[in-house]
């Protein structure tokens, strides 16, 4: 399959590599709609997936004390402790150390940009698929539409294009599924701010609601156990 993919493609095809039995192909930017073409009528890939985006930007904190530093660091206050085996904390350490080095992790495949496209296609009569994915440019993510040879892309740009900022050259009619016109940012991105985690600690971590069936304890119970 990859053989018949990269004979179409030839050096737009970047990097390959097959992860838990699945093959996933990152290929240049201005090759994505021959991509479609070659997938769909050349390789018989008739049934459209899905179609997303990604941000490999570090993930920031989640602790629920802040979820994002304005001075572009990732804060590790309230990490440690979040799980039994520490595996929160190490990660939260190791995302802040790479955000201070500069650097990303594209996951399979590969990759060299910050935002990448990705979709899937499968072939309902050889039982195969692929996932394909590019990089694109941070300033302006931008992408030739895949719509005019899979019908089903339509609502995936639109959500890629509202979530992400992605845009879709040669898409009938990128419009808002989810938030109102007048809303500004993209909340996929890593970088939105999400307020409502900087205004109230994340859940669970100060908050405890009791189970039901049970009633929380009132104020001062526990001093006066203590007593």
């Amino acid at each position: 399959m990859l053989a018949t993919f990269s004979r179409h493609l030839g050096s737009a095809v970047l990097a390959s590599e097959l992860a838990a039995g699945d093959l996933c192909v990152r290929i240049e930017r201005s090759a994505w709609p021959k991509a479609a073409d070659v997938l769909r009528n050349s390789m018989g890939m008739d049934y459209f997936c899905f179609l997303s985006g990604l941000d490999w930007l570090v993930n920031p904190d989640l602790s629920g004390e802040k979820v994002w530093d304005p001075d572009g660091g990732a804060s590790l206050e309230g990490a440690e402790g979040m799980d039994d085996d520490g595996a929160a904390a190490d990660e939260a350490e190791a995302a802040a150390e790479a955000k201070a080095g500069g650097g990303i992790v594209t996951g399979v495949a590969g990759g060299e940009t910050r935002f990448q496209i990705f979709a899937r296609v499968f072939s309902i009569t050889d039982k195969v698929g692929i996932t394909l994915k590019a990089d694109l440019d941070e300033r302006d993510p931008r992408v030739g539409s895949w719509v005019g040879v899979y019908r089903g892309a339509d609502w995936h740009e639109r959500e890629a294009w509202e979530m992400y900022g992605f845009g879709f050259d040669g898409h009938p009619g990128l419009r808002h599924m989810y938030l109102p016109g007048e809303f500004e940012g993209h909340p996929m991105r890593k970088d939105f701010p999400l307020l409502a985690r900087e205004v109230k600690p994340w859940p669970g971590l100060v908050d405890v609601e009791a189970m039901p069936g049970e009633e929380a304890a009132p104020e001062g119970d526990a001093e006066g156990a203590d007593a």
